[in-house]
């Protein structure tokens, strides 16, 4: 009895590490401008880590997050991305950009830079700059 008992557990232990889901990884920040002015309360909030390694190619998306904008800034973010994506050598950045109804009002204009290879990766602080 105690070996047919054995025999099962050896095999649902088996199946349930063959259901691992792929490992995550996250990424961490807020989003922030300088500018003393509220957001409408319907303004929505887009931040992206992107594959920027070639400069004649659109940027490759490994993680997004959007949605509607809670409260003020400085607005947080929480992005999870696949590691197995992140390609050694490669460059990947983050960039933000406030919209409401459709319209551009606030983007990221530098690039922020960020090392997936790091062993720890500290919050972000994303600036956006006001789209006139």
């Amino acid at each position: 009895m105690k070996k047919v008992l054995l025999l099962s557990l050896t095999t649902l232990l088996g199946a349930c590490s063959a259901m691992t889901s792929t490992p995550q990884a996250t990424l961490d920040g807020e989003v922030f401008y300088l500018q003393r002015i509220a957001l409408p309360p319907t303004a929505t909030l887009e931040v992206s880590l992107q594959d920027v390694s070639l400069a004649d190619a659109p940027a490759v998306t490994l993680a997004k997050q959007s949605g509607q904008i809670k409260g003020q800034v400085p607005l947080p973010f929480h992005l999870t991305y696949d590691p197995a994506e992140v390609k050694p050598g490669h460059t990947y950045a983050v960039s933000a950009r406030i919209e409401q109804d459709g319209k551009l009002l606030f983007v990221t204009t530098e690039r922020n830079t960020v090392d997936l290879d790091a062993k720890y990766l500290r919050p972000l602080q994303i600036r956006v700059d006001q789209v006139r």
